[in-house]
């Protein structure tokens, strides 16, 4: 990734930025073509990986499977295929495991994963693995993958306190996890006083904060109320009456983003991972307004 050295908040340089990216299998065709598009068109940026996400009780298996080959055959770009413990046995996750070892594919986003009908209750599957930490060292007996794990600034919906979803995740990273990325927020210091409580728990592992640009703030209400993210006032304001005027809608998009990672990298931050919904126009944005060039940018 070629970063351009210009004047950047206190507290992160430009050109110490590290990029990732994160899609999800697509159910039809045309949804396979804008996906594709936006692979293509984020590519060159040389983000540090692309991950691809698994529907609930490993609903999309095969699609995950095979975008998340293609996409490093043909990008050269290190993907992280999502795993879930939810509708598999431990013999069938150790399987798919060995197979993505196989195929070369040496990163892994690790995940309890959600159960197919929304609201459910969790409940392990019989002899799969339970948790998102059993997963995690067993993925680690079998080869030494490179393991992302989920965090929540705002605690899980099942956690029973902001002290456990630390100390759980303290034991995910200590079960063998490189990194910790967030589920998406709007409130930075949300962010920050979680970091603050990782490092005092002693999680020295990257704290990666996910940032999620707004393409349909309807949608965008939907998923915060599924992962218990809060929406501030301001986005209700920001957002309202523009469900039929995209243009002025992606331009507040683009400043909410734009505003929250500079407002991160002014407290150090250095990573961001971009939930893009597989669309790459804002992120695209974003990533040259922070001087991000890829090399054929850079070379042009």
């Amino acid at each position: 990734m070629t970063v351009k050295n210009d004047i950047a908040p206190q507290g992160t340089s430009r050109s110490d930025l590290r990029i990732s990216f994160e899609f999800f299998p697509p159910k039809t065709e045309k949804m396979e073509e804008t996906m594709w598009r936006s692979i293509h068109r984020l590519a060159p940026l040389n983000p540090s990986f692309v991950s691809v996400t698994y529907g609930a009780g490993g609903s999309t298996r095969d699609r995950t499977h095979s975008s998340v080959t293609r996409i490093q055959g043909e990008t050269g770009i290190p993907a992280a295929a999502h795993l879930t413990c939810v509708g598999h046995t431990k013999e069938e996750i150790e399987g798919i495991a060995r197979n993505y070892w196989d195929e070369g594919i040496r990163s892994i986003v690790a995940l309890r994963g959600d159960l197919p009908d929304a609201g459910d209750k969790y409940v392990p599957t019989p002899g799969g693995y339970p948790y998102a930490v059993d997963l995690v060292e067993g993925l680690k007996r079998i080869a030494d993958f490179d393991i992302s794990v989920s965090a929540y600034p705002e605690t899980h919906p099942d956690a029973p306190s902001a002290d456990f979803e630390i100390e759980y995740l303290k034991h995910k990273i200590d079960a063998g996890a490189n990194r910790a990325i967030t589920q998406f927020f709007f409130d930075n210091e949300v962010f920050l006083r979680f970091r603050d409580k990782c490092v005092a728990a002693g999680i020295t592992a990257p704290i990666v904060p996910g940032i999620l640009p707004v393409t349909n703030f309807g949608s965008l209400l939907k998923f915060a109320d599924m992962c218990g993210a809060s929406v501030p006032k301001r986005l209700h304001w920001r957002f309202e009456d523009l469900d039929e005027d995209p243009d002025t809608r992606r331009m507040v998009a683009f400043h909410e983003a734009i505003s929250q990672v500079e407002g991160l990298m002014a407290e150090g931050v250095t990573e961001f991972h971009f939930y893009t919904l597989n669309r790459a126009e804002l992120t695209y944005a974003i990533c040259h307004a922070l001087g991000i060039r890829g090399v054929a940018q850079a070379a042009a």
